[in-house]
């Protein structure tokens, strides 16, 4: 765990400066197109955790949060088609590498924004010091974070939209039942200036579809980074809305029995594919060999792609043959037990295509032979930050100071636990 927690710590530290990407994190390494808002939001909860491992210096870390967030505070925001960053506080999905500017035609991003804040309000309640950097560090922070207008995004249904282009409006998807934006629909909630109604997280709530598939009865969603990306920064466990009340469980389990029934339906590997077993499994969204047909053991074709949502629930499947390391690394909280020994059997034995400088390349198909050549930064995050709850519950306690996000989970409903007792 030190290893790897080490070498994708460095990801997000030596890539903002090697890609001079005006600090902002590379969305993909060594291919290099553009930087991602979201893998920023994940760079900046990253530094305070290179802190606490002893792998930067406390100043070091704040020093590198500062120039991120000067560099955010002060890019255009506009309705431009080009030329500007973002719109209403939030920000455009990937920004150029020279000048942190829109990429070409890529949507204004509700979701990716709503990462990089959660990225942002962890910052904020971590540097709590007295020094100028810190105060400045937290005065950025909250600024940044008070200046989305989450209300603007919200669509005629009580829903909030999935993005929006200055040349066609807000898209026509949008974010409800459950999936990978419950911080999202928390802090949008727990806004103190542009907060949406009360009322969005009951409605959020109602597609969820609850059913059991592998032995498992729980909220399905199928690939995996749909349980993971909330989970880093909020504590479910021994809290609970409305729903989960009633279920008898808490989110923190709804995530484990997801864990569980994704390794069992690789174990069960109905499509045949190599390598799948009790420590070789994880199906999430990831990179993939590319996109062709191919017949397999079982007699049909098989339809592989590039990057794609792979996963497996009782209403959405998608196989083919890829496994991501960050499946298991994404879960390690919720199922240390199973996580941990597939890291390690990856690790060791999938070792030369696998694992580089930054730890785990992004996915691998054992299949076809094939290994990606990059790492992803979305996918990076989950497994430092990830492990890091899992050994000091670090991510979490910082976030449960924060009073954004305890204003959001208290309008959503959510009461008990801690929620409760620091109140």
């Amino acid at each position: 765990m030190d290893e790897l927690q080490r070498r994708t710590f460095l990801y997000f530290w030596e890539l903002p400066e090697k890609a001079d990407a005006n600090w902002q994190v590379p969305d993909r390494w060594p291919t290099l197109n553009f930087s991602s808002i979201a893998a920023t939001g994940f760079g900046l909860t990253a530094y305070f955790i290179g802190i606490e491992r002893g792998y930067i210096t406390r100043e070091q870390g704040a020093d590198r949060v500062l120039k991120t967030l000067e560099v955010l505070i002060n890019l255009p925001q506009g309705d431009a088609m080009s030329g500007v960053s973002g719109h209403k506080g939030f920000f455009y999905h990937f920004l150029n590498h020279d000048d942190a500017r829109r990429y070409k035609n890529v949507e204004l991003s509700t979701i990716d924004t709503g990462l990089l804040m959660a990225g942002v309000l962890s910052v904020m309640s971590y540097f709590d010091g007295n020094t100028e950097t810190e105060r400045r560090i937290r005065e950025l922070s909250d600024a940044l974070f008070r200046r989305v207008e989450w209300d603007w995004a919200l669509n005629d249904k009580g829903y909030l939209s999935m993005g929006w282009h200055p040349d066609k409006g807000f898209l026509k998807s949008e974010w409800h039942g459950y999936n990978e934006a419950m911080v999202l629909i928390i802090m949008a909630m727990g806004s103190p200036t542009h907060p949406i109604p009360d009322g969005s997280w009951e409605k959020w709530c109602k597609p969820y579809f609850w059913n059991t598939y592998y032995g498992q009865e729980y909220v399905n969603f199928a690939p995996l980074f749909g349980h993971q990306y909330s989970h880093m920064y909020v504590d479910f466990q021994g809290i609970y809305d409305p729903y989960m009340q009633a279920k008898g469980i808490d989110y923190f389990e709804n995530a484990r029995r997801a864990t569980y029934a994704n390794r069992a339906y690789c174990m069960k590997n109905p499509s045949g594919f190599e390598g799948y077993g009790k420590n070789c499994w994880g199906l999430t969204a990831c990179d993939g060999p590319g996109d062709f047909e191919k017949e397999w053991k079982t007699g049909h074709k098989t339809k592989f792609v590039g990057y794609g949502a792979r996963g497996a629930s009782g209403d959405y499947l998608f196989d083919d043959g890829t496994i991501a390391p960050t499946a298991a690394g994404g879960s390690m909280p919720f199922a240390p037990e199973i996580c941990m020994p597939a890291l390690e059997h990856m690790w060791e034995k999938y070792y030369d295509g696998l694992v580089d400088q930054y730890g785990f390349r992004d996915a691998f198909n054992p299949s076809l032979g094939w290994y990606d050549v990059d790492y992803l930064g979305i996918d990076q995050g989950p497994i430092l930050i990830q492990m890091e709850n899992h050994r000091t519950r670090l991510v979490w306690e910082v976030m449960k100071k924060n009073p954004y996000i305890r204003e959001g989970l208290k309008k959503a409903g959510f009461k008990g636990g801690w929620l409760d007792k620091n109140s």
